[in-house]
């Protein structure tokens, strides 16, 4: 039955299929620990799912294996840019689930009457790195990604739950040995120690997952990036095994790997939905990416760009003024250093 699934699922274009069982994963505490810690910031919905994560009895009575796959979303020629590699497609959840559902329905034809199964890309109440490294399809890197000896970094995980009972794959080892390229690369310093992340301070915690101001003290070392961060990814050497996927190549948005900052800042509403409707910048929604796109030019523009800020102060929306006013007063300091004068 195995083979046969993995079968299908290569034919749906997943790039990897492993299997493991529906217990309750090792490393729960850890994750309990983290929450307790408050580094979830304010993704409260990790707590409110905290059984759920920790038991897939919570999420499918009686399951007895998960299926998890892995789709790869790795460019040739890719370079780093404002917005994060696995941003510059079509929304993965759209595309991968509808690949799921019919893999789930193959699942339910291998079983007997009455398998159930339950699918899950991404938004699910899963430990999903936990539960793929536990079926041997990665392992959890210093940077606390899931890294596979066979696509690098640049990968989507997807879950199937279900009560067909599966031969388990052999779980995969940490291979990360004494290398520590993701800690030294992390511009926030995020990665406070091996495997162990604050969220609080990653750039792609700030730049998507918070809602509201963007802490003063952490807006110089965003950069230029406005949708999410790649460089503990980037640097990670088994990255050499990187290699295209089947899927998401298809859905590439090759204009999204350096987006206009000016451009996006004179974006309404109607624009915004126009340009970024159906792909994950989406779920930042306009003052979101705006209140980026303030903080970037912040850091990054000289006087050129000050009249267009210098308009962002009265935007109606107070998130994307109350940034774009900072990013006056940061371009302003810089211009008087640079001429040799103090600013006021």
């Amino acid at each position: 039955m195995k083979e046969a699934l993995r079968q299908r699922a290569r034919e749906l274009g997943f790039d990897d299929c492993r299997v493991t069982t529906a217990s309750p994963p090792e490393t729960a505490p850890y994750f309990q620990q983290w929450l307790a810690a408050g580094r979830q910031g304010r993704m409260a919905w990790l707590e409110r799912t905290m059984r759920e994560r920790t038991d897939p009895q919570v999420v499918l009575s009686g399951a007895r294996s998960i299926i998890t796959l892995a789709a790869s979303y790795h460019c040739r020629g890719s370079q780093t840019g404002s917005v994060a590699r696995y941003a510059r497609f079509d929304d993965y959840h759209n595309i991968l689930s509808e690949r799921l559902k019919i893999l789930t329905d193959f699942v339910s034809q291998l079983g007997e009457s009455g398998t159930r199964s339950q699918w899950y890309v991404d938004v699910g109440p899963v430990l999903e790195r936990d539960v793929a490294q536990r079926a041997g399809l990665g392992f959890i890197g210093k940077h606390t990604n899931l890294i596979s000896r066979r696509l690098g970094n640049w990968f989507f995980l997807a879950e199937i739950i279900t009560t067909l009972a599966l031969e388990p794959d052999p779980p995969e080892r940490t291979r990360c040995g004494s290398c520590r390229r993701c800690i030294k690369a992390c511009p926030t310093a995020a990665i406070i120690a091996p495997f162990q992340l604050d969220a609080r301070y990653c750039i792609s915690y700030l730049t998507i997952e918070l809602k509201g101001s963007i802490p003063v003290a952490l807006r110089p070392a965003i950069g230029n990036r406005i949708f999410g961060c790649d460089e503990c990814l980037l640097v990670c050497p088994w990255n050499r095994f990187a290699r295209e996927g089947q899927i998401m190549k298809t859905y590439a948005r090759p204009g999204f790997t350096q987006l206009d900052l000016l451009d996006l800042l004179t974006l309404g509403e109607s624009e915004f939905t126009r340009r970024f409707a159906g792909t994950p910048i989406q779920r930042v929604r306009r003052r979101g990416l705006l209140r980026n796109v303030c903080v970037a030019l912040g850091n990054t523009g000289g006087e050129p760009v000050l009249a267009e800020l210098h308009k962002a102060t009265n935007d109606a929306d107070p998130l994307v003024a109350q940034h774009a006013q900072w990013a006056v007063e940061q371009v302003t300091a810089r211009i008087s250093t640079h001429r040799g004068v103090l600013p006021d």
